[in-house]
């Protein structure tokens, strides 16, 4: 715990909130540049979710020097199939998605929570730019000098910059007066990892359902994480399955394509929801991670656009830092509102449209839908665009991604 004192404001010591792998990639990317970084988070509980990182996010962890530790635990995802499930009379073809035509290895790399938040937790245990202090925040006040950060320990510390990757219901955000729009969706995703009779093969296959997608994404050895998007009542229906009939109605909408399925993991279910934040910054406070937009988890977007927000904010902290520039300037603050705002909300809406016209009974957009998946099978050139696009941005990238420093 940290002492009971307060720590003297510096125009290039920055505050981190949250010990999530946003909060920890920000940290990590910010003491990379030379950045003082007092990183602040109360103990966290085990996660059970896995995540798929994308060529950008790996490239950015290979810069950090993390990537090594995490590889023995990462499975590559190196084709996506996508296949219409719906009974419907226009139904689309089945496309694949191929890695190797945009000269990659692999689209993702597909982890367990738990040993992706270790690997971070080492990386930035062994950073001496870091100081760690377990605690929650209480209260932020901020005003032109600098942001101070009280915590529920009773100490205090001073910082140019806060940096908020404390989560969905961010403590740092509200204090920061800044509000969240909203878009709920009538359904339900229910998440668990399966082991199963046949490989994966490095494939990720997701079906088109009326009620959403249900995807398979490959994990280490002959398991696979499931995200199956359903209505609330076939949520419920699925919660009161004992865990050998949970595992044969996984099988049963995966067409059995791995084989007999069993239950590897705890299972998680959750309303479908997208929250944006209606800023990512105000004055001296910078959003991160859930604290500045949460997308379903449809398209593997989530993590993946925090890392881009901690690599975006470490690039302009350090570039102040190097110019001699206080980086809790408005240079910053604003700069990184310009960069993330079109990236996080051209994915928003991207997921959005998507997940409505798998809900939707329109002709005219099943049609449509159908229309554009034939045209990504049939070329070659379209099909190569959109995948660029879905792995990351090609405009605005930060070093990181690029797989340079910072």
């Amino acid at each position: 715990m940290a002492p009971n004192t307060t720590a003297t404001p510096s125009a290039h010591h920055l505050v981190v909130a949250g010990g999530g792998a946003a909060g920890l990639v920000s940290a990590l990317a910010l003491a990379s540049g030379g950045v003082g970084v007092t990183l602040i988070a109360p103990p966290r509980a085990p996660d059970p979710r896995t995540t798929a990182l994308m060529d950008g996010s790996v490239k950015a962890l290979k810069a950090l020097g993390v990537w090594e530790a995490l590889r023995p635990n990462a499975s590559p995802l190196r084709v996506m199939r996508l296949v219409d499930g719906t009974k419907r009379l226009l139904r689309a073809p089945e496309v694949a998605f191929r890695a190797d035509e945009l000269q990659l290895d692999a689209f993702a790399w597909n982890f367990e929570n738990e040993p992706l938040l270790a690997a971070l937790d080492s990386a930035v245990a062994a950073q001496a730019g870091i100081r760690r202090i377990v605690a929650k925040v209480d209260h932020v006040r901020q005003d032109d000098a600098g942001v101070s950060v009280a915590l529920d320990d009773g100490s205090t510390i001073e910082a140019a910059l806060l940096a908020a990757a404390d989560g969905r219901n961010s403590p740092c955000r509200r204090d920061a007066g800044i509000a969240m729009r909203s878009r709920d969706y009538p359904q339900v995703a229910v998440t668990a990892t399966l082991a199963h009779g046949r490989p994966h093969g490095d494939i990720s296959t997701e079906f088109h359902t009326e009620t959403g997608p249900f995807t398979l994404v490959p994990l280490p050895g002959d398991r696979s994480s499931v995200v199956c998007v359903v209505s609330a009542k076939e949520a419920e229906a699925l919660a009161a399955l004992d865990d050998t009939a949970f595992a044969r109605a996984m099988e049963k909408r995966a067409h059995s394509l791995l084989g007999a399925m069993k239950l590897d993991s705890v299972r998680g279910s959750f309303p479908l929801s997208s929250r944006t934040a209606e800023r990512f910054s105000r004055g001296r406070i910078v959003l991160v991670g859930e604290a500045a937009h949460i997308i379903p988890p449809i398209g593997a977007q989530g993590l993946n656009l925090g890392i881009r927000d901690a690599a975006t904010l470490a690039e302009l902290a350090v570039d102040a830092l190097r110019a001699g520039v206080d980086i809790g300037s408005a240079g910053v603050t604003d700069g990184y509102e310009a960069r993330r705002r079109a990236d996080v909300e051209g994915r928003s809406l991207a997921v959005d449209l998507f997940n409505r016209s798998l809900l939707t009974d329109f002709l005219p957009v099943q049609g449509l839908r159908g229309m554009g998946l034939w045209l990504l099978g049939r070329s070659p050139t379209l099909r190569r665009r959109v995948m660029r696009e879905g792995v990351g941005p090609t405009r605005n990238v930060p070093r990181l991604l690029a797989g340079e420093p910072v």
